[in-house]
């Protein structure tokens, strides 16, 4: 016996997630505000983030990350992560996210276990992404550390080497429903953390399912309090806001005040 849902049937284009999300705004959302960072109050509109998003897909290019491509991400919510995360889906490749709390020997297991090419990190968690990125062989270049010295000064890339440079978006191919976007990994609860993949075909299916549910608008503000590097932030909160044209308030961590 087949069960009927009492929502209407969802379309799913067969598109990537960038076009999906981003590639049909129109002219008079361009100004809205996408992301918010409640510490210091600093806003990003859909015009910038999508700007920075094709930097850093252009920049990525540049270094060889293409199709089929792993980058890591390991950052707590900060509006930085849905730049580098669309720009790596933007340049074709695949973001691993990295549970914000992993220890060293925990990160290198999943960069090694994805095949990362690259780990994207900020200066809190610098250490234990130094130790991980040696330990499977990435070299210095290949640690980018969003808010660090910079490439003259460390030898790791930062948010103003990649973005700075302004290296437009590559033209990619891809099937969206079999090509790979995400591989986060499972919780480990009862064995090892396992990578779940999922195509551009996945994340674009949980949006529009979402949609008729959530009833999100562009005037709504959404408060992002999951962690983006789980499936649930990434979905319901990231995409889903972008994906309305709400604002995105983005906390590193539950704070009730």
């Amino acid at each position: 016996m087949s069960f009927t849902s009492p929502f209407p049937d969802v379309e799913i284009p067969e598109v990537s997630v960038h076009e999906f999300l981003l590639g049909t705004i129109a002219d008079d959302e361009l100004g809205r505000t996408a992301l918010v960072d409640p510490k210091s109050g600093a806003v990003t509109s859909y015009k910038e983030l999508i700007t920075q998003i094709d930097a850093v897909a252009g920049w990525l290019a540049s270094r060889g990350i293409g199709v089929g491509d792993v980058v890591g991400i390991l950052s707590p919510n900060i509006p930085a992560f849905a730049t580098v995360f669309h720009g790596i889906l933007r340049a074709g490749g695949t973001a691993t996210t990295v549970n914000a709390l992993f220890t060293a020997p925990e990160i290198a297991k999943q960069l090694r276990d994805s095949g990362a090419k690259m780990l994207v990190t900020i200066s809190p968690m610098f250490e234990q992404a130094k130790a991980a990125a040696e330990e499977v062989g990435l070299s210095a270049a290949n640690l980018i550390v969003l808010d660090g010295a910079g490439q003259a000064d460390s030898g790791h890339p930062n948010a103003v080497d990649v973005i700075g440079a302004g290296l437009p978006a590559p033209q990619v191919s891809f099937d969206p429903a079999t090509h790979v976007a995400v591989l986060p990994y499972s919780s480990g609860t009862t064995g090892n953390p396992k990578g779940v993949a999922l195509s551009h075909r996945n994340l674009v299916a949980n949006v529009a399912q979402l949609k008729p549910l959530q009833g999100m608008t562009a005037d709504d503000v959404v408060i992002a309090v999951l962690p983006f590097f789980h499936i649930y932030g990434m979905t319901v909160l990231l995409n889903a806001a972008l994906a309305a044209r709400g604002s995105l308030v983005i906390m590193p961590r539950f704070d009730l005040v």
